[in-house]
């Protein structure tokens, strides 16, 4: 009996003399490497996330795959509302170019029916320059060019006409004179 009482009484002694050893390793250890250890455990649960999110979205395309090779007929009409769509893209395609060649041609109509009238106006011994102007399109959106022409001339003009910045005259009190060459006149 009195052995009973002695092993109950040491292992109370051995538990708290090894806590108190766990206690100060772990604490020395969480002083010095703390924030060390609060960071690798951020980003392990960051990298973890998105490794997991990558796992899903890969046996996700694994169980489609395998869905897809058991169904043919939706293999089947998969690819006929694909090749559906390319021919529906293919048409709309050719349809903008059948409409610009279009265009194309009537912009060399139009050119060479201004050449004609400019050669005409010339063999009558008139100015073709006035005649050659080119009539606005009506299903373009811009501003017309004459009312911007316009708009340029109304404006009063910010120097004279007869200013030149490289004449050295007219610039009012700053005028630059260069240096004389000679060696400087310091002391």
């Amino acid at each position: 009996m009195e052995r009973q009482e002695e092993s109950l009484s040491a292992r109370p002694a051995l538990e708290t003399e090894g806590l108190r050893f766990l206690h100060t390793t772990v604490g020395s250890l969480l002083a010095t490497y703390g924030w060390y250890i609060v960071f690798s455990c951020i980003l392990l649960y960051v990298v973890f996330q998105k490794l997991s999110a990558r796992l899903r979205a890969l046996r996700q395309r694994q169980l489609d795959r395998a869905a897809a090779a058991v169904e043919p007929d939706v293999v089947v009409k998969r690819q006929e509302a694909l090749a559906a769509a390319r021919l529906k893209m293919q048409e709309e395609l050719n349809a903008q170019v059948e409409k610009h060649k279009e265009k194309l041609k009537q912009l060399e109509e139009e050119k060479r029916r201004q050449k004609i009238e400019m050669w005409d106006s010339m063999q009558e011994g008139k100015s073709y320059k006035g005649n050659a102007k080119k009539p606005q399109e009506e299903d373009s959106p811009g501003p017309s060019t004459s009312s911007v022409l316009k708009r340029k001339s109304d404006r009063k003009p910010l120097r004279g006409g007869g200013y030149n910045p490289l004449s050295g005259e007219g610039g009012g009190a700053c005028s630059w004179r260069p240096g004389r060459r000679g060696p400087s006149s310091g002391g």
